[in-house]
């Protein structure tokens, strides 16, 4: 094998493949293992932005309808979707994370049942 030295970058190499640099010491076919890790902002996000998608498509859906049937149907949803969101893991997220879900999914929930109050 040549003498890492004597090669300008400081890789190794065995004819067109490289085996391995120095600064990894890993061939060049071998993956790091990596991992998800789940991160409540993640869930947070999702689940404030399906919120949003599925009441408004509700909503509209709905114009024509009784407020009632709006409000009730768009507390479903968002009761669904809080229930996702906590099974998915925010229930071992940080309590901040928790609060911040609840107050979000609460505070459109409440926008979307004022609008939808017009018809009532």
């Amino acid at each position: 094998m040549p003498d890492p030295q004597e090669d300008e970058d400081g890789d190794i190499m065995a004819g067109d493949r490289r085996l391995s640099r120095p600064d990894a010491s890993l061939p060049d076919w071998e993956m790091p293992d990596g991992s998800y890790r789940p991160i409540p902002i993640v869930w947070f996000t999702g689940a404030f932005l399906l919120q949003m998608v599925a009441l408004s498509a509700t909503f509209v859906l709905l114009v024509s309808k009784h407020g009632a049937i709006t409000i009730a149907i768009s507390a479903l949803i968002s009761g669904a979707i809080g229930a996702w969101t906590w099974n998915r893991g925010m229930k071992n997220a940080g309590t901040g994370w928790k609060v911040a879900t609840i107050v979000v999914v609460a505070a459109q929930l409440l926008f979307f049942s004022v609008a939808a109050a017009d018809r009532l």
